[in-house]
């Protein structure tokens, strides 16, 4: 019976070890984080009486679930400085492809310093616009 376990224990653990090894070998999971609700306010408040309103879908990429925990974690930071970034926008700067192409990455760079800030390390891989309205 001994020698039954001891061939059965023999026979299974270079299993284990090759499924271990299959794990450590994967690639990390990239999430995309939706921040929600999004983003709506005025921006372009430049004395003009004309109201200017912006409605912004943002989602985060990042790699790995202790990332996804910690952008969660700090997500109300992240919704500040967002909030502030996208009001203090020109009309100009949101009406061209250029212009909202520097604020996606202007909003990412400051993403990535609330969460270096806050966790030690950038965290967030992308920043990207599912939707970006302006009126």
């Amino acid at each position: 019976m001994k020698a039954w376990i001891m061939l059965l224990l023999a026979l299974t653990l270079p299993l284990a070890a090759s499924a271990e090894e299959a794990k450590e070998g994967a690639a990390p999971k990239v999430n995309y984080i939706t921040l929600s609700p999004p983003f709506v306010g005025n921006y372009g408040l430049d004395g003009t009486t004309k109201l200017k309103v912006y409605k912004a879908d943002v989602a985060l990429r990042v790699t790995g679930d202790e990332a996804t925990k910690l952008v969660k974690a700090n997500e109300p930071l992240i919704r500040n400085q967002l909030v502030a970034l996208f009001t203090q926008q020109s009309a100009e700067a949101m009406g061209s492809i250029e212009g909202k192409e520097k604020l996606r990455q202007e909003a990412l760079k400051q993403t990535q310093q609330v969460m270096n800030d806050e966790t030690g390390k950038p965290v967030v891989e992308d920043l990207l616009f599912n939707n970006l309205i302006i009126q």
